[in-house]
């Protein structure tokens, strides 16, 4: 089965601050100016999250903005929006966010065979040396790049 995938956003701001440990695909409950403005691409994820309250997965945030086109009928741009999952998913990543330093963040938003997606994170926070040593290595890589092509070396 082919998959038509359209990226929205993504969140990489969260990949630089925490370790994604692992990564989730969820179904969101939307309004209709929602996913116009979604098509639109006019939306933000950045400091968006997911929480588990009452058996249930809410993603907490996420900004879309209104609907330039709209008539009487309008929505909060950042209101909690559910999360589709299945049961035994929330209660596995419920488990998972009850440990000490972990949390759920929002990484991208798209379009799947077009139905909204978000993929979520199973994430621990990084410190600020883990951050510089990313930046580090990933200069040294850079740098290995360079040479690599100023003396063909393969």
């Amino acid at each position: 089965m082919e998959e038509n995938i359209k990226i929205i956003t993504s969140n990489k701001k969260a990949r630089h601050d925490f370790f994604i440990s692992d990564t989730v695909e969820a179904g969101l409950v939307l309004q209709g100016t929602e996913v116009k403005s979604l098509r639109a691409g006019r939306c933000n994820l950045k400091d968006s999250y997911a929480r588990i309250r009452d058996g249930e997965a809410w993603l907490i945030g996420m900004h879309i903005s209104p609907y330039e086109n709209e008539g009487y009928v309008t929505h909060d741009p950042e209101r909690d929006r559910k999360l589709l999952f299945h049961k035994s998913e929330i209660r596995r990543l419920h488990r998972q966010v009850q440990e000490k330093g972990v949390t759920l963040v929002a990484l991208r938003l798209y379009f799947k065979n077009g139905k909204a997606k978000v993929e979520i994170g199973i994430a621990s926070g990084k410190r600020k040396y883990d951050k510089r040593e990313e930046i580090a290595k990933r200069d040294q890589q850079r740098e290995m790049k360079k040479l690599e092509k100023k003396y063909k070396i393969k």
